[in-house]
């Protein structure tokens, strides 16, 4: 198959235009004309990546978070982000991203974490210019829980060891909140429709004051809340582009450790 017609089905489920401005999203690395027979789904794009894709024969990498965020001045061996274009140009490899505009899918990745946890009626958490798409859901655990209980039954679901938290509260455990990666801009938007834990990542020292004693914060941390977004991917070309060949790569590209 050519690239272009790949990517168009991916973009009538993502479309790039729902993606935050920030973001970088679409093909980074390739030709939209080139033709592919295999592709690699990763969360990042590490040179390590790189190099199972070509263990691999895969000629197409699909990332979620963009190997080419800023502006790209030069093409050299002076970092990380240079060297893996280098190697992906080198080795006719394409990359293509698929970041905030799955984000704000309403069957994208806060979807998934949902359904990883079960909940029910959901909905959007932070609706994006009133349409049916936008940032986090929110829903209900199919039974209450103590706040022990739900700790063991998030680590269980998301496949996590540590989560850092706000103070219990002593409070049953009903209605949860879920945003992935980071997610301390929606913290008052959890409050304000009454959730009972808020499950992201990435929040700061000073965020965990913004809990007001009116909610759980969890944060199970950003590749831990995301890693599921590849099998969502995976789905999606299963259903979509069932002949094409396409994996999950087995390449932990999580930055951070715990000791």
């Amino acid at each position: 198959m050519k690239l272009k017609d790949i990517t168009n089905i991916i973009e009538k489920w993502s479309p790039l235009d729902q993606a935050e401005s920030f973001d970088n999203v679409g093909l980074l690395v390739g030709s939209a004309n080139s033709k592919v027979e295999k592709a690699l789904i990763t969360i990042d794009t590490t040179e390590d990546v790189i190099d199972e894709a070509i263990k691999q024969k895969c000629d197409l990498i699909i990332t979620f978070h963009p190997i080419i965020f800023s502006e790209l001045k030069q093409v050299t061996e002076n970092t990380y982000v240079e060297r893996i274009v280098k190697k992906a140009i080198k080795n006719n490899i394409n990359i293509y991203a698929i970041h905030t505009n799955l984000d704000n899918n309403p069957k994208g990745v806060n979807y998934k974490i949902s359904k990883r946890l079960s909940l029910k009626n959901t909905s959007i958490l932070l609706k994006k210019d009133d349409k049916n798409i936008g940032m986090g859901m929110i829903g209900e655990l199919t039974k209450e829980l103590n706040e022990i209980e739900f700790f063991e039954f998030l680590k269980n679901k998301m496949n996590i060891k540590h989560i850092k938290h706000s103070p219990f509260l002593g409070k049953k455990i009903k209605k949860i909140a879920v945003l992935g990666g980071s997610g301390s801009f929606a913290i008052e938007e959890a409050i304000n429709k009454k959730a009972d834990c808020y499950v992201t990542s990435d929040l700061k020292y000073h965020d965990y004051f913004k809990a007001e004693k009116k909610i759980l914060l969890a944060d199970i941390g950003h590749y831990e809340s995301e890693h599921f977004t590849k099998q969502l991917i995976l789905d999606f070309f299963i259903e979509k582009i069932p002949k094409f060949a396409c994996i999950i790569s087995k390449t932990n590209t999580n930055p951070v450790n715990h000791f």
